[in-house]
Parts: structure tokens; C-alpha cells; sequence
């Protein structure tokens, strides 16, 4: 059974002022049809601190992987990943996923695009959609260049997340955290050129 959406901000009880993952956490920033060119980047230093993913145990980076839409740079998306982890059952596993802004992006205009997004990997009813859309509305902050969004996948909970190091919350929904992090790693992926970069050298 499908677990309800349930939202948890640091520092708060509301259930529903959380924010989220940032504008263009997602393969559709731009609301267009083009495909997106996606570059391998310089490997990653692995030595370098990430407070976001200290909780993990013993997660390592992948190489990043740059994200472009029509030339423009939009940002370099890496996994954080436990050992023995295995792409193909990522549900089961915490990860995180981090992505580093290029470019200034504002918040609203993704959530729209991650409900079409999430539909590309999962069935899911127009009330869900009502209300997975109207919590990324309130909660998705805008971005600038150099920010870093990280999203958190724990198993049987939901999807936390991080901005530049700070954390913000959490919506405790395991369907939305399947869906939302399936925009990258699930095969029906609108980027599959991005998701087999992600993952090379991972587990199947």
C-alpha cells in the first residue's frame, strides 16, 4: 500500500513546510522536448567533506557527470553510493544523490516538470500528482551557480534533503522517493545517456 505523503522541515512539525530539492533537480529543467548533452567531468576528490553524507557509512562519489540543454551548462550530477550497491534495486539502499549548480534556476517552474518527470517511471493518480506537485511548489528553493542540492534515499522512510551542506528535511514518502530519484536512475529515464554515466562501474 502506497504510504501518504508526509513532509518534515528541520526545525519544524508542520507537515508540509519542508523545502525540498532545488529548481533543476531535475533532467527537464527547461520545459522542452530537446534531448539534453550530457558530459563526463574531472574525477572526483573523493577526500573532500560533505556533511550531507557523513550519516551514510563509508558512501563513495562517483565521477561527476555534467548535464547541458541546448549548450548551456545546467549541472554536474554525482551518486554517493554504499558498497555493494546495486542500480538496479537502488530502492533498497540509502544513496545520495548530489547535483552542483551552473547556472541560476528558479524553483517553481521544476515542480511542474517532475510530476511529467516521475510519470515517465511510474503510474501514479491525478490526486497524487495534485499533491506531490502542490508540496515541490511551496518547497523547492531557487538556485545559483555553485550551489549544491543533495537528495537522500532511506529505504522504507523517503527522501531527505540537503542544500550546500545544511539540512532541510524530509518528506517521508517511499513512493515519491522511488519516483523522484528514479528521474535519474530508473531505465525509463528521459536522460539514459546521463543515467548509464551515473552508474558506470556500479552493480546492476
Amino acid at each position: 500500500m502506497n504510504r501518504p505523503l508526509q513532509t518534515i522541515r528541520a526545525g519544524h512539525t508542520h507537515p508540509w513546510r519542508v523545502q525540498v530539492m532545488g529548481c533543476a533537480l531535475l533532467m527537464g529543467v527547461f520545459a522542452c522536448e530537446v534531448r539534453a548533452q550530457t558530459t563526463p567531468v574531472a574525477s572526483p576528490n573523493a577526500a573532500y567533506s560533505r556533511p550531507e553524507v557523513t550519516g551514510l557509512g563509508g558512501v563513495v562519489p562517483t565521477a561527476p557527470v555534467r548535464l547541458r540543454v541546448w549548450g548551456f551548462e545546467v549541472y554536474d550530477a554525482r551518486l554517493w553510493t554504499p558498497a555493494g550497491f546495486r542500480h538496479g534495486q537502488y530502492t533498497q539502499f540509502p544513496f545520495a544523490l548530489e547535483l552542483q549548480y551552473l547556472r541560476k534556476l528558479e524553483g517553481a517552474a521544476i515542480a511542474s516538470r517532475s510530476i511529467d518527470e516521475m510519470r515517465r517511471v511510474g503510474r501514479f493518480s491525478d490526486a497524487k500528482a495534485q499533491s506531490w506537485l502542490g508540496a515541490m511548489r511551496e518547497l523547492f528553493p531557487d538556485v545559483r551557480q555553485g550551489d549544491r542540492i543533495t537528495g537522500i534515499n532511506f529505504p522504507g522512510v523517503g527522501a531527505e534533503f540537503w542544500v550546500n551542506g545544511q539540512r532541510l528535511g524530509m518528506v517521508k514518502d517511499t513512493v515519491f522517493a522511488r519516483l523522484f530519484f528514479g528521474i535519474w536512475l530508473d531505465e525509463q529515464t528521459s536522460e539514459p545517456k546521463m543515467r548509464a554515466q551515473l552508474l558506470q562501474g556500479l552493480q546492476p
